[in-house]
């Protein structure tokens, strides 16, 4: 859980979930803000995993004790989904889904308790939005929505079909962020490698990527957030190879490492073609750095198949894993598969984390001796390149440096400034 908050008096807001969500919650507040409101909570919610939901119910109710009087409006995809278990919460004001959260007029004072249309009729484009982190980046969320179905997830119905921002108005943002001096701007969506199928002439994500490195020539940093290898364009591929603003960093929604699970899970790849990603990139931009989503425990998952996940740690190189114990969703496909004993699902997530550990310390030793670019964050740390953070001491957030990387502490990279 993130939170972006102001006074007590003010408008406070509480993130759940991806980023996608914490550059929404931004926005909303600001339009808050815009309407005068003061005293107001706002509960973004995610429905990745019951965990998640649980977890943003048990915040409302803390909240509700720590701020009696602070109205609680509740929203994201957990309150799209399911908002009468919201609306009856006596702690709610009002519960407003993922379309009315976007309308700045949905955040003036009054309304009905329960805002919520259908989300999967939406069709127009969504309006842009930015997000600011340690006043070092800027994010922008280009897209939208899933037209994918994959078996385990409920975000589709929560964020409804794929809609994407069109380019022009990306290239205005990013150009005047640029002009404004952020030196990185990160793309982000729910699912990204989709981006433009929806819009006239079916632009995709390299062209987009390209497009914002000629519009923006003074912006020194272009990253994305998560992808889908099977879904990563031709132009895209060659941007990294090519454009060296463009960060060699990619996260990767892999879940699992075995073709039977994912053509269970109804994902669209198989192992080799996350192998063959990999490696090809890789050939290209040797200094790239993966990380990825792994599912352990889903249904069915044998020990012989998890094991070609926990294998495609290595096989792919990955650095940063966020692994996820396998959480049955209501009304998915998977809820109703043959479930892996809670105990296993337990130990194989264990595995997989172990796993990322000993990655990442790989390559972190792997950096000692460098002389590296960081962006510095504030906090005393900063990241390269490939977004691995480093502890580099007190120095404002912001600045362009290069530092001599002396040593890590098994999570980050330790920096000697270069003067």
């Amino acid at each position: 859980m993130t939170s972006v908050s102001g006074r007590p008096q003010d408008v406070e807001v509480l993130t759940f979930g991806c980023r996608l969500n914490l550059v929404e919650s931004e926005a909303m507040r600001r339009a808050a803000l815009a309407c005068g409101r003061t005293n107001l909570v706002i509960v973004n919610t995610c429905a990745v995993t019951t965990e998640a939901a649980r977890q943003a119910r048990q915040a409302i109710r803390r909240v509700k004790r720590e701020r009696p009087a602070a109205e609680i409006v509740v929203t994201g995809c957990a309150a799209q989904i399911d908002p009468n278990r919201f609306a009856t919460m006596p702690e709610v004001f009002r519960v407003l889904g993922n379309a009315e959260k976007a309308d700045p007029a949905s955040w003036a004072r009054g309304g009905v308790r329960m805002c919520v249309s259908n989300i999967m009729a939406a069709k127009d484009p969504p309006t842009i939005s930015e997000g600011i982190e340690d006043r070092t980046r800027a994010f922008l969320a280009v897209q939208t929505g899933c037209d994918h179905r994959c078996t385990f997830c409920v975000i589709p119905f929560g964020r409804g079909p794929s809609r994407s921002v069109p380019m022009d108005e990306i290239i205005r943002a990013a150009r005047r962020l640029s002009e404004n001096g952020f030196r990185e701007i990160v793309l982000t969506g729910v699912d990204l490698t989709s981006y433009g199928a929806d819009l006239c002439g079916g632009p995709r994500l390299g062209e987009l990527v390209k497009s914002i490195l000629r519009a923006a020539p003074n912006l020194e940093r272009l990253r994305l957030s998560s992808i889908d290898c099977i879904e990563a364009d031709e132009d895209l591929v060659k941007a990294f190879a090519n454009e060296a603003r463009l960060m060699p960093h990619l996260h990767l929604s892999l879940q699992s490492g075995d073709d039977l699970i994912l053509k269970r899970m109804k994902r669209r790849h198989l192992r080799a073609d996350a192998l063959r990603f990999c490696a090809g990139l890789r050939r290209l931009r040797p200094e790239i750095v993966f990380g990825a989503d792994l599912i352990a425990g889903f249904p069915t998952e044998t020990e012989a198949m998890f094991q070609n996940t926990l294998t495609l740690v290595e096989d792919c190189g990955l650095t940063h894993l966020h692994v996820f114990p396998f959480s049955a969703r209501p009304g998915t496909s998977a809820a109703k598969m043959s479930p892996v004993a809670p105990e296993i699902v337990k130990a194989r997530a264990k595995q997989l984390r172990e796993a990322g550990a000993a990655a990442l310390r790989k390559h972190l030793e792997a950096q000692t001796g460098k002389i590296l670019p960081v962006l510095t964050e504030r906090g005393g740390t900063g990241r390269t390149e490939d977004f691995t953070r480093v502890r580099i001491g007190e120095l404002p957030p912001s600045q362009m440096i290069e530092v001599l990387i002396a040593g890590n502490d098994g999570n980050m990279l330790e920096a000697m400034v270069r003067a």
